[in-house]
């Protein structure tokens, strides 16, 4: 289901915008959760890119450090068409680190912040914080604040964004191909396999947006922990877990499809085999890639959300996100974007 297409919590968006005028009007600053250790053979740097593509970075890294593309690791893929900041390791066992204030590519700076005794994992990272200016907008302000103050106070349902399904779309298509049997590579195969869970998903949430139950408890819930991949239910809602979903401590989950059948009960159950039999095709070929059944949460809370007026008329939003959640899934509820 396309993010055109994907119903909206709070109606439509009061605003329509331009985002990513420039690079600067998409910053990205990673939040790792820890530091280095100040030991080991792996340098820790923390690196700013304008315009650049995270892999092309860690291979240009490894090249001027005199290593292999594979002794670099770096936590999380970075938008490129933005300002972001991020931390990199680069394996260089018995050898000092290079003069990396010589890296030779303008729009990308890099400082060493010390060593470390292991390589950065992808996904070992706590979240983001970004800092998003919307230009060129037309609609009015009390409505965008009002808009941003509903945000704030329920959060904005936790689609997968575009980024997820490649351009136009087409991963969910590429998908198919490979579950009919045509051969991809290791690589694309996990992207293809990741975009195919993201469709069952959004379709799972798309259709509790419509029935207002994103945020909300349905018989058979399994809840998210916040900010965790644990889960636990289905069990009886009780005032204990009133208490824990109106402080955004636990969240209602949905599938990230895969083998056997989803953990949740009841109505929530059968609306997500519904629509996983809607790409039956889909749900298949995940079962046959042995996925395991997974979930994630509905809800995404923007951690400190803040906003400002500029004097040039442009409107700056800034909040944290945990990783693995989009900035767009946040700003789509307040404006239409080109």
């Amino acid at each position: 289901m396309s993010d055109n297409v994907l119903p909206f919590a709070f109606g439509t968006p009061p605003l329509t915008a331009r985002l990513r005028t420039t690079p600067e009007d998409f910053f990205v600053d990673e939040v790792l959760g820890y530091e280095p250790d100040g030991s080991g053979e792996h340098a820790f740097l923390r690196v700013e890119k304008r315009g650049a593509n995270t892999d092309w970075v860690a291979r240009e890294l490894a090249k001027f450090a005199g290593t292999a593309p594979m002794n670099v690791g770096y936590a999380g893929m970075k938008d490129r068409h933005a300002v972001t900041r991020q931390v990199f390791t680069v394996h260089l066992p018995g050898k000092a680190d290079p003069d990396w204030s010589a890296f030779p590519h303008a729009d990308v700076t890099v400082e060493s912040l010390g060593r470390h005794s292991r390589k950065i994992k992808r996904g070992a990272l706590r979240g983001n914080r970004f800092v998003l200016v919307l230009r060129e907008i037309e609609g009015g302000r009390a409505e965008a604040e009002a808009r941003l103050t509903a945000i704030a106070a329920r959060g904005v349902p936790n689609y997968f964004g575009e980024q997820r399904f490649g351009l136009g779309g087409g991963n969910v298509a590429q998908a198919k191909a490979m579950f009919a049997g045509r051969r991809v590579d290791r690589d694309k195969r996990s992207i293809l396999l990741s975009a195919a869970r993201s469709h069952i998903f959004n379709g799972v949430l798309a259709e509790r947006v419509v029935a207002a139950t994103w945020d909300a408890p349905m018989d058979g819930e399994i809840w998210s922990l916040d900010g965790s991949r644990s889960w636990f239910g289905p069990q009886p809602f009780d005032d204990t877990l009133a208490e824990r979903l109106g402080r955004f401590d636990i969240h209602p989950s949905g599938p990230l499809w895969g083998s056997g059948e989803p953990p949740s009960g009841g109505a929530v159950a059968e609306l997500e085999r519904a629509v996983a039999a809607r790409d039956d095709d889909i749900a298949r070929g995940l079962a046959g890639a042995r996925m395991d059944q997974e979930r994630r949460a509905l809800r995404l809370q923007p951690r400190d959300l803040a906003w400002r007026w500029r004097d040039d008329g442009a409107l700056e939003v800034s909040f944290g996100l945990p990783a693995g959640a989009y900035a767009t899934t946040v700003i789509r509820e307040l404006a239409a974007t080109t």
